[in-house]
C-alpha cells in the first residue's frame, strides 16, 4: 500500500447495512447476535427516556440543595468593611481589561460580627493604597470567606449537575452494552469449546 493513501473505507450505501447486520437474516447470524442487536436498541430507547428524566431529577435536587446553601449562608455570612495593611501589588498594564479583572490578595484589618477587631488577606483591585477600603465577608467563625452565592451561581452549578448527568446516562448505557457483549461473546465461546469437544473425537477418527 502507498504510504500515501488510507485504508479504503466502506462506501456510504453500505454502512445501514454494516450497522444493522445483527437484524438481517444469514447463515452466519448466531442467536446472541440477534440478542446483542435488542440489547442495544432497548438501550437506545432507554437512554432516550432517561437524559431528560435524569437531567430534571438531578437538576431539581442541585437547585434545592444550592439554595439551601445560599440561604444558609446568608443568614450566616455577614458583610463589613475591612481597611488595607499595606499597598497591593500593580498591575504591569494599568488600565487594561485584565487589571480590571485581576486581584491580588493582601493583608487587611476588619471588625467581626462581634466587633472584635481581626485581620486576614483578601483579594483587592491592583494599586490600591495602604488605607483604603474595600468591602468583605466575614463566615459565623469571623474569619474572611467569600459572599453568600447569589441567583447566577446557583442557576449555574444546577446547569452544571444536570449537564453532567445527562451525560452520565449514555456512558452508563455504553457500559452495560460492552458488558453484556462480553457476556455473550464468553458465552459463544464456551458453547464453541463444547461442539468442538463433542466434533474432535469424530474429526480425528476421519484422519
Amino acid at each position: 500500500m502507498d504510504p500515501g493513501t488510507h485504508p479504503a473505507q466502506p462506501p456510504p450505501d453500505d454502512l445501514p447495512r454494516l450497522l444493522l447486520w445483527r437484524w438481517r437474516r444469514n447463515p452466519l447470524r448466531r442467536r446472541s447476535d440477534l440478542v446483542q442487536a435488542w440489547i442495544a436498541l432497548g438501550l437506545f430507547l432507554a437512554v432516550l427516556a432517561a437524559v431528560p428524566a435524569a437531567m430534571f431529577l438531578a437538576g431539581d435536587a442541585a437547585y434545592r440543595h444550592h439554595l439551601r446553601t445560599a440561604r444558609h449562608e446568608a443568614a450566616t455570612r455577614h458583610s463589613t468593611t475591612a481597611v488595607l495593611v499595606h499597598d497591593a501589588p500593580r498591575h504591569p498594564e494599568p488600565g487594561s481589561e485584565e487589571a480590571r479583572q485581576t486581584r491580588y490578595p493582601v493583608d487587611v484589618r476588619y471588625s467581626d460580627a462581634q466587633d472584635r477587631t481581626r485581620t486576614g488577606r483578601a483579594d483587592v483591585l491592583p494599586g490600591l493604597p495602604a488605607g483604603s477600603t474595600v468591602s468583605v465577608w466575614t463566615g459565623a467563625d469571623g474569619r474572611l470567606t467569600d459572599p453568600p452565592m447569589n441567583g447566577d451561581q446557583i442557576r449555574s452549578r444546577t446547569m452544571g449537575t444536570a449537564l453532567a448527568a445527562a451525560l452520565a446516562v449514555p456512558l452508563v448505557a455504553a457500559a452495560v452494552y460492552r458488558y453484556a457483549g462480553r457476556c455473550l461473546e464468553r458465552r459463544n465461546l464456551a458453547r464453541w469449546h463444547a461442539d468442538w469437544a463433542r466434533t474432535a473425537p469424530r474429526w480425528d477418527a476421519y484422519q
